[in-house]
């Protein structure tokens, strides 16, 4: 039998005389994504990518979970390809959908055939389907409401293809379509899942992190990278810089109000994250900051950090609360390792009580007590970075 996975496009079919360039990435990422598993040959025909091995010891069941997390991709299925003719179609969805049907008490057949040429419409092809699985499966009944095994059969113009219920494909666009953006990752539950849901809408990542060494230590800085790696399986490979932050952090605790800290330490961030960013050609920066959140995320604390950047800010956790976060981080894998009790930077100097409703004035007028633009330029210049992911 001939494997392979067909794959439904998401909403990028509707993006009119744009969608051959929404397509072309999206064939890119996924040969990326699989070279490292063999060789396989991957075309785009009515709608549907077809994901061919061209390598039988290829692992079909790595190269669909690697296809399960590609934006763009609405829908997926691992398939069977057979002939044109009626006889293989029915022995085929017999062969390789046996285990699905011996274990099940009911089923129904659909059909689609792009190929007008095919003798027989779709309602005829589900018939004569569904009459052979009942010789070879007596135990079954069929159920066209709810049934236990939807086998799904498909003649298109290359061939004919049988496939058990299609999974659930990541869905977004594919990323590489919607610009560039810096990531601000601390190690915490937030940003990761702000930074998924991103690459979701197309973006290429770059990741900033800020260190606190010897306030923080080496095992948080790797609890990030192995965040980031996760985050990677749906992004692609991305850029990662750890920002120097001690020297800044300490000043700030030297020369300014104590409550003003947290508002303080994060326009540094803003600046500091605003220069690499266009060093890298991002057009904006993302924060998992949620409305209400903690003290530095209230309207008025965002507002005051907003002033510092230049570049737009996406909050796309913002209107979210901490289930709806938690949920989503389950769902990408980032959940456990995220809860690891590591310190990161913004926690090791947290006010006792930091002012909730600052005021843009008072915040400036504390942060000209400081050589901003020095520590900056020392924090950029200091800066290391790694490349993240495959």
């Amino acid at each position: 039998m001939k494997e392979l996975i067909l794959i439904k496009l998401g909403e990028m079919v509707l993006k009119g005389l744009n969608r051959r360039t929404f397509e072309d990435t999206l064939l890119k990422n996924i040969r990326h994504r699989l070279a490292s598993l063999g060789k396989f040959e991957i075309r785009i025909a009515q709608s549907t990518i077809f994901v061919s091995p061209q390598d039988p010891q290829v692992d079909m069941e790595e190269a669909a979970d690697r296809i399960s997390k590609i934006f763009g991709i609405a829908a997926f299925s691992c398939a069977c390809e057979t002939s044109k003719d009626m006889d293989a179609i029915c022995e085929t969805a017999a062969a390789y959908l046996s285990d699905d049907l011996q274990n099940a008490r009911t089923f129904k057949v659909e059909s689609k055939r792009s190929d007008k040429k095919f003798p027989l419409n779709s309602p005829a092809i589900s018939a004569r389907t569904g009459e052979y699985l009942l010789e070879q499966f007596p135990h079954l009944s069929v159920d066209v409401h709810h049934p236990d095994v939807v086998v799904h059969v498909e003649v298109r113009d290359f061939g004919a293809y049988v496939h058990g219920m299609p999974r659930p494909g990541a869905g977004g666009i594919p990323v590489g379509t919607g610009g560039k953006a810096a990531i601000l990752i601390s190690g915490g539950l937030d940003s990761p899942v702000a930074a998924w849901m991103l690459a979701k809408r197309g973006v290429n990542l770059t990741a900033i992190h800020f260190a606190s060494p010897p306030y923080t230590s080496q095992r948080a800085e790797d609890k990030v990278v192995r965040l980031l790696e996760l985050v990677s399986q749906y992004s692609g490979r991305m850029k990662m810089f750890t920002m120097p932050f001690t020297k800044i952090q300490e000043e700030i605790q030297k020369h300014c109000p104590e409550e003003l800290f947290t508002i303080l330490m994060r326009r540094f961030m803003m600046r500091i994250s605003n220069a690499v960013a266009v060093q890298e050609n991002c057009g904006a920066l993302i924060t998992g900051e949620s409305l209400g959140q903690v003290a530095s995320q209230t309207m008025q604390a965002i507002a005051c950090t907003d002033h510092a950047a230049e570049l737009p800010v996406f909050r796309p956790l913002i209107g979210m609360d901490k289930t709806e976060i938690v949920a989503i981080a389950r769902k990408i894998g980032t959940f456990e390792t995220s809860i690891e009790p590591f310190e990161d930077c913004c926690t090791v100097f947290t006010p006792k009580h930091p002012r909730t409703r600052p005021v843009l004035k008072y915040v400036l007028e504390a942060e000209q007590q400081l050589p901003a633009a020095d520590l900056i330029e020392e924090c950029i210049r200091d800066a290391r970075y790694i490349r993240v992911g495959g």
